[in-house]
């Protein structure tokens, strides 16, 4: 699609990070596509998630590629967790983090001027991205289009505690330019709520050097002073969660807007085609769901009627960012837990390779002969520990596993945390970076979560007994906890609130409204 597409107007989606980060916004983009067909439309993300492309495709939305990854694994992991690395560590990885980061934002730039080329933008155009995509904000200004923030969980980041003093200090009349900003223009507001990460040096330089913009936002890039005669729209900010959960504070923007949760689509969310087509045939999530190469897991969920139902267990990306490093460790404390209890289990390893070794590992000692077949690697799933665990490398939807279980331990990532409040069961929560220590003090607040776990009671670094024992028993307790009458009663009751939003359509209603329907007007 180069240029215009025809004299289209054209919408470029940009969202990066994890797949929790990246797949809400894409099927939002797709949602869009299908309901504003005159568009041309786009969704710019990482080549890691290339399973996105076909069902994107599906939506008449072109899906374009860049080479950076997700996240930078380990080395990233260690810095944000406070690890112990050497001088010379610490200067590799910032080495290995700036070419990266330089060759992110070039690809970026290559895309959206593919897009736009040199035809004039309409005022119909515009970009949305998501936190982890700021360079589509720079790059609005610079195709000179509107750019729309859409985001799937509460802003990752806060501004430093100094950075008000500094930014008065540094630019003060571009200070008083934002705090004298009239109603529904940028102001001070948006600018401490998520707009001050737009002024970090890393950026300003990329803005003049790259792009040929003042460094500075909102400035003459010739004098450096602030744009007196021109007041930017407060960006409008999509998302994708419920105002039944997060308290939307009054000092937050008038242009934020909370939707309800932005679930995709059933079909984007099978790792196998077979079971996505039966899933299409069947139009329902409550059938059988899963072809005859993945019953086995409809077996173990279904197997012991008399029995509760098993306890969901789930780690996504965490893996893939460094956090699981003794994979056995984190396998010993489900065995613990299933040896003190009579619980349950199924575990989804998120196709994370260390953590599949370890199962594959201990499914090849077994020696009983219905859980060595079982453990065959060729329907992605292993039985362990006399059948009460059952690991999934693959993926089904959450909408249609979470109310055949009983509780959900995850890593309080935001669309875990959907899938289960509106499945309504209670969860058991281990958060590990950003966001996610939110969502789990949230869910403890609301009373459909016990008290937050502490990562080592979940994933210890080392598989002494004295630390699996330990972890164990703290799991044991959170589950116990966690199926309470009470705590039960509570997820149920928000399930019913949750059951009458509609996230996605809400997002495109406002979005049309702040959008379309004012540049139609």
């Amino acid at each position: 699609m180069a240029g215009g597409g025809g004299g289209r107007p054209r919408a470029v989606f940009m969202a990066f990070g994890t797949r929790g980060d990246v797949f809400p916004v894409a099927a939002l983009a797709a949602a869009f596509a299908r309901d504003q067909q005159q568009y041309a439309v786009v969704f710019i993300t990482h080549s890691a998630h290339r399973s996105l492309s076909a069902h994107l495709a599906a939506s008449n939305v072109r899906c374009m590629p860049v080479s950076s990854p997700p996240v930078l694994a380990a080395e990233q992991v260690e810095n944000i967790s406070g690890g112990s690395q050497s001088n010379h560590e610490d200067e590799s990885f910032s080495s290995r983090k700036m070419t990266i980061q330089m060759e992110h934002r070039k690809e970026c730039l290559s895309s959206v001027e593919e897009v736009f080329g040199d035809d004039p933008n309409t005022n119909r155009d515009f970009i949305v991205i998501n936190f982890f995509a700021l360079e589509g904000w720079h790059l609005a200004e610079l195709f000179q289009v509107k750019c729309i923030i859409a985001a799937p969980y509460f802003v990752p980041y806060s501004a430093p505690s100094s950075f008000q003093r500094q930014f008065k200090h540094s630019f003060p009349l571009l200070y008083k330019y934002l705090q004298e900003g009239p109603t529904n223009t940028v102001c001070w507001t948006d600018i401490i709520h998520w707009m001050w990460a737009l002024f970090t040096e890393s950026w300003g330089s990329w803005r003049s050097n790259c792009l040929n913009l003042s460094p500075i936002p909102f400035t003459d890039p010739v004098t450096n002073l602030p744009l007196w005669h021109v007041r930017e729209e407060s960006p409008l900010l999509l998302y994708g969660f419920s105002k039944e959960i997060v308290e939307c504070p009054g000092y937050w923007p008038s242009s934020a807007h909370a939707c309800g949760f932005w679930f995709l689509p059933t079909a984007w969310q099978f790792s196998c085609d077979k079971c996505m087509e039966l899933s299409r045939k069947m139009n329902s999530s409550l059938g059988s769901v899963l072809c005859a190469k993945h019953s086995s897991m409809e077996h173990f969920l279904v197997e012991n009627s008399n029995s509760s139902r098993p306890v969901f267990v789930g780690l996504s990306s965490i893996g893939s960012m460094g956090f699981l490093r003794n994979p056995k460790a984190f396998l010993m404390v489900l065995k613990a837990a299933i040896e003190s209890t009579d619980y349950r289990f199924i575990l989804f390893s998120s196709g994370y390779q260390p953590l599949d070794s370890a199962i594959r590992s201990i499914a090849s000692s077994v020696t009983e002969t219905s859980e060595a077949e079982a453990s065959s690697p060729s329907d992605d799933g292993a039985l362990l520990f006399n059948g009460r665990l059952f690991c999934f490398s693959g993926s089904v939807p959450y909408s249609w596993l979470f109310p055949r279980c009983a509780v959900a331990i995850h890593h309080a990532g935001s669309g875990s945390t959907a899938a289960a409040l509106l499945a309504g069961i209670p969860q058991v929560l281990c958060p590990f970076l950003l966001d996610q220590f939110y969502w789990a003090e949230r869910l403890h607040w609301l009373g459909v979560a016990p008290a937050p776990l502490q990562r080592q009671h979940l994933i210890p670094d080392n598989d002494d007994p004295s630390s699996i024992h330990n972890a164990a028993e703290v799991l044991r307790g959170a589950i116990k906890s966690a199926l309470l009458p009470e705590i039960k009663a509570q997820a149920t009751r928000i399930a019913d609130r949750l059951s009458f939003e509609d996230g996605i359509g809400e997002a495109l209603r406002i979005l049309k409204e702040r959008v379309l329907i004012q540049d139609q007007t």
